[in-house]
């Protein structure tokens, strides 16, 4: 069922605002739900009222095999529409009482993929400034916008080392790709000098990037297929990150069972569960400061993993403001 605004609920009624484009006079009409993340209210404002901000970025540009991840944020936001605001898990309605807003999508430079690249790096940098605290949450596209947004993160905490967290069937070590050091094979190999990244899940590397991790202390690889056994490999990971946490998630972490919709599926990736079982524990016991979700290609005529993305979206945001939420 989709969320219906609920009038007693903050941010949710007809009453404090119509939809946007939509005159005062008519606002009590049975108007659809905004295409927001969550199909919550925008709420005005300046951005650093915001808790959480939804950047969405349909780059694609580099892309290996399948195409369409363009239209992986909007399908997202799409998606999120229709997940309920209460966690069963959480025994709360995070969506209900937590600032979120959906900014426009960011339309970069096509001069190609480095311009691009730079655009995105000083545009995240903007908007992270302007938002402030809160926690923001970049919707991909191909996994090249990470870089980006992980660097003007590290150039905002300045001395202080940020770690990554790397949900991804892939390395993505090379130190360039099809003739570009942009791209989204190429995404981690591009902040190993500022941040340490920790992948986890993977199981489709090349002996170029398994070279390249083994030579720097700023790389740890944990295998899918030692995620089967035990839960060590938690400890393993959550050892391996510092006190500040960049999230990002290339859904091909997750087995195709589960994310068919990537462009380059991986058999043997991570289930539901023990997922959110481990980004808890990592956001209870490290500060994670930003968070992006990339490499959804929308399959059409199949909307449950645009549905199973959009719950994960909204799962890092509860999990960020547990107590504040709670």
């Amino acid at each position: 069922m989709p969320n219906r605004p609920d009038p007693d609920a903050p941010g949710r009624g007809r009453d404090s605002a119509p939809p946007v484009g939509v005159p005062n006079d008519l606002a009590d009409l049975p108007w659809e739900l905004p295409r927001a993340f969550l199909g919550l209210d925008r709420t005005d404002g300046p951005l650093n009222e915001a808790d959480v901000a939804v950047l969405p970025v349909p780059y694609e540009s580099t892309t290996s095999w399948g195409a369409g991840t363009r239209l992986g944020p909007d399908a997202i936001i799409q998606a999120s529409r229709y997940v309920e605001l209460y966690d069963q898990e959480l025994d709360c309605e995070p969506g209900a009482t937590l600032d979120i807003r959906t900014l426009p999508a960011l339309e970069l430079t096509r001069a190609g993929a480095a311009p691009a690249m730079d655009e995105l790096q000083a545009a995240y940098g903007r908007v992270a400034e302007a938002l402030g605290d809160g926690f923001l949450l970049m919707l991909g596209g191909e996994h090249s916008v990470s870089s980006p947004a992980i660097l003007a993160q590290a150039q905002r905490f300045g001395r202080e080392r940020l770690s990554v967290l790397q949900m991804d069937a892939h390395a993505d070590l090379r130190l360039q790709y099809e003739g570009t050091p942009a791209s989204h094979a190429s995404a981690m190999a591009r902040v190993l000098d500022r941040a340490d990244v920790v992948g986890v899940g993977l199981r489709g590397v090349s002996r170029e990037e398994i070279d390249l991790s083994r030579a720097s202390k700023a790389s740890t690889l944990i295998w899918a297929d030692d995620m089967w056994e035990d839960d060590r490999w938690m400890e393993e990971a959550l050892e391996a990150l510092g006190p500040k946490v960049y999230l990002t998630f290339d859904v091909d972490y997750f087995d195709p069972s589960i994310v068919p919709s990537t462009g380059t599926p991986e058999p043997g990736g991570g289930d539901w569960y023990r997922t959110l079982r481990f980004l808890r524990r990592v956001f209870e016991e490290r500060d994670v400061v930003a968070a992006d979700i990339v490499e959804l290609a929308p399959t059409p005529g199949l909307p449950a993993p645009d549905f199973v993305v959009a719950k994960l979206a909204y799962k890092l945001i509860s999990y960020r403001y547990l107590t504040k939420a709670g």
